[in-house]
């Protein structure tokens, strides 16, 4: 009988080659990385809405029992986070909702309040402001837009899809039923004092949010997307007012965006960057950790990516990518936290649709940006 001798350098030539096959494998396996658009792909923050039975008066005042036990935000960071400094002054928010609608309180340190745009559906973001956006059924199309400054003044919109995608806004929206108000921590346009800030309380009646959408009242567990944005401008003193400074050009200055989740581009419209706002029927938790984000939107992720991708190469090409192989996308099957998911795309040179799955479920983002989940998968 023959025997077989391993001597140390052929085990070691075993190991090496058994090591090697499997970092092959993992590799092949590996899911594809957000290269070059990790700013647009990182993850969302998130809040849970508790329940209340009462609701706060809407004064702007924020010293309803209601709201004692109702937990703060994040402080806002700059609409494109890191990249930027951190906000001059802080900014907060916090929720809570009934089964008429939902109740947001709003913090906005600032020493010096003002405001002069006085008319209801005034272009309000030409002020310094407070701004809400909503996206009840989380598919970026048909979303809301509320602005208020320091005046009390409402600017709200209805938004079909975002502008990217050729939409316009719909001024002639008026949210039904809304109530907002401002209570200012000193005076409104006087720079010769220190002002401590505004605070203001805005109520959404979910009835006001179903134009293009199914009416719905959220039940328990149910989220929508949401954000908030501040819009400061740099300004200066001029005969007793507050006056924008100018560039060079003559022109007004670039005015800060503070926003509570990161945008990751100066564009509050990417609903899909938007936070998660969760609806709980408890009546106190943790705001920002009771919630786990859908799996799901994890998924979502890659469909972003090859959209940015799509668009990048829209804009070089004036066409779209005809495979995912044109737009650097080579690993089409890979784990999303440890579930294997197939990643597909069907093009044309003016419109596209990308899909991903794990089991039954089909998500899509097409040339839009409009999200659809499929219950089967169509042919490809």
């Amino acid at each position: 009988m023959a025997i077989k001798i391993f001597y140390p350098e052929n085990k070691f030539y075993l190991l090496y080659s058994v090591v090697l096959t499997l970092l092959t494998i993992s590799y092949s396996n590996a899911q594809p990385k957000f290269t070059g658009k990790e700013d647009l792909l990182s993850t969302p923050k998130k809040y849970t809405a508790f329940f209340n039975a009462e609701s706060p008066k809407i004064d702007g005042k924020l010293d309803d029992a209601v709201w004692k036990n109702v937990e703060w935000t994040e402080n806002f960071k700059d609409i494109e986070a890191e990249k930027k400094p951190l906000p001059t002054w802080n900014t907060r928010a916090k929720m809570t909702w009934d089964n008429k609608g939902l109740y947001i309180a709003a913090e906005l340190l600032d020493p010096h309040v003002w405001a002069y745009l006085k008319n209801y559906d005034d272009i309000v973001f030409y002020d310094n402001d407070f701004e809400v956006f909503i996206d009840p059924d989380n598919d970026t199309h048909r979303y809301y837009e509320f602005e208020v400054n320091a005046l009390n003044t409402m600017f709200d919109l209805f938004m079909a899809k975002p502008y990217r995608n050729g939409s316009g806004a719909l001024i002639a929206y008026n949210a039904p039923g809304m109530k907002w108000a401002v209570d200012i921590q000193g005076t409104l346009n006087n720079p010769s004092d220190i002002d401590k800030g505004w605070t203001i309380e805005i109520f959404i009646p979910f009835s006001a949010v179903t134009l293009g959408n199914s009416p719905k009242v959220p039940i328990d567990g149910d989220f929508w997307r949401i954000n908030f944005s501040r819009v400061e401008w740099k300004t200066e003193v001029k005969d007793g007012k507050y006056v924008k400074l100018k560039g060079e050009d003559g022109r007004n200055l670039p005015e800060y965006n503070w926003v509570w989740s990161s945008q990751g581009v100066i564009n509050m419209h990417f609903p899909e960057r938007w936070a998660y706002l969760h609806f709980s029927k408890q009546v106190s938790g943790d705001s920002k950790n009771s919630f786990a984000i859908p799996y799901s939107e994890e998924q979502k992720r890659y469909l972003w990516y090859v959209y940015y991708l799509q668009q990048d190469y829209y804009q070089k090409h004036k066409v779209y990518a005809s495979d995912l192989g044109k737009l650097g996308v080579t690993q089409l099957i890979f784990p999303v936290e440890g579930k294997e998911n197939k990643l597909w795309m069907e093009a044309g040179t003016q419109q596209f649709m990308v899909f991903i799955s794990s089991d039954e479920q089909v998500y899509s983002v097409n040339n839009e940006g409009l999200v659809q989940m499929r219950k089967q998968p169509p042919k490809h």
